[in-house]
């Protein structure tokens, strides 16, 4: 019998385990960065296979290659705790009222698959990770993109139109 913790404890022992290696073998990270490519993703089969992702699921071999590849190209040292909505309003100036950054979020949450979401993230991840210097929540990332659906959409929408502390005082 399974239970809802096993995922969850799954995806953090994952993400615990690519931080550990990227910081240890540089090789190792490497070989996760091609992961963003579909041409190149096959080279981060092993390290998938090995947690026991079923590669021959696409949108799960996605996910966890789509997340693997980002922490492999952040500069974080550990799983942070911004969330995928919040990065995206924090990467640009006028943060959830940038037409930019809205128009990157309807993007997003017009996907409709695994497949896609990654498609259109691969590139979001990059541009946050150019722009933003908290590290992401990569666990909570995993789980999202694996548990993708209108709950998901929703969240990282109720994220990124969420107001801050400080836009709160000034109210």
């Amino acid at each position: 019998m399974s239970t809802t913790a096993e995922p969850i404890n799954r995806n953090k022992k994952f993400i615990d385990h690519l931080f550990k290696r990227c910081q240890e073998d540089k090789g190792f990270a490497a070989r996760l960065r091609r992961a963003n490519n579909p041409a190149t993703e096959y080279q981060s089969w092993e390290v998938l296979g090995a947690f026991g992702v079923d590669l021959e699921k696409k949108h799960e071999r996605q996910a966890y290659a789509t997340v693997a590849a980002a922490l492999a190209n952040s500069r974080a040292q550990r799983n942070g705790s911004l969330t995928l909505g919040k990065a995206i309003a924090m990467s640009f100036p006028d943060g959830n009222e940038d037409k930019q950054a809205i128009a990157r979020l309807r993007r997003l949450l017009a996907c409709g698959s695994i497949p896609e979401t990654c498609l259109v993230l691969r590139p979001l991840l990059s541009l946050i990770q150019s722009r933003v210097t908290q590290a992401l929540d990569y666990e909570q990332l995993l789980g999202d993109l694996l548990w993708f659906g209108e709950r998901t959409r929703a969240r990282w929408a109720q994220q990124f139109y969420a107001r801050s502390e400080q836009k709160e005082d000034n109210l």
